[in-house]
């Protein structure tokens, strides 16, 4: 039996969906990505929220938040780079919700990595996972930075450091991503989440 009905899914993300068109199993596809997650988080500390519905308001909820307004502003096709994607979030609810872009999952830490590398196979999702330091992206072309049209960030440590590394990795024109409670920098789109006191998705343009 899955953990959450899907109807109670359902139910919990429509304030972070809004009208947003979504595919047809996008609830059956987190459904299984949240029993997976719990199953994996019983012996590996993945995420320090453990109560389903928190999960599916905090971690699918606000990815897809995040995915909703990405989608507008990225052309056919796109690429996303998911910066120290932990458990996934945002980057793998926002291929969930938009199966055409391409996406990366970067994440350093081994056990994390393998958990999203069985996370891709188990939804059946062609999404990349780099198991190392994003610095250490191979280039493409050769002898040229890999770059993105967005790259999203979410509760990295050091959010600084892990910016001023990101913005290399973003196409001139393309989008960086952030959801902290931080203030939203000049210039930048702002959104406050739903149901969070201070969270915000900022989404600056370079």
């Amino acid at each position: 039996m899955p953990t959450l009905p899907e109807s109670r899914i359902a139910a919990l993300l429509a304030p972070y969906l809004g009208d947003a068109l979504t595919p047809p199993d996008l609830v059956a596809q987190l459904s299984t990505y949240l029993d997976l997650l719990l199953r994996w988080n019983a012996r590996t500390n993945l995420t320090a929220v453990r109560e389903p519905e928190e999960i599916v308001r905090r971690h699918f909820g606000e990815s897809l938040f995040a995915g909703r307004h990405l989608a507008p502003l990225l052309p056919a096709e796109a690429t996303l780079l998911d910066y120290g994607s932990g458990a996934g979030f945002p980057g793998l609810p926002i291929q969930l919700l938009l199966p055409e872009l391409r996406v990366t999952l970067a994440e350093s830490q081994g056990k994390k990595a393998s958990f999203l590398r069985e996370a891709v196979r188990t939804l059946g999702l062609q999404t990349e996972v780099w198991d190392g330091r994003v610095e250490d992206l191979p280039p493409a072309p050769p002898g040229q930075v890999r770059q993105f049209n967005a790259v999203t960030l979410r509760a990295v440590d050091r959010m600084e450091q892990a910016l001023d590394a990101a913005r290399p990795r973003v196409i001139a024109g393309g989008w960086l991503a952030t959801l902290s409670a931080e203030p939203a920098r000049a210039g930048a789109l702002s959104f406050a989440l739903p149901d969070s006191a201070s969270g915000r998705l900022t989404l600056q343009q370079l």
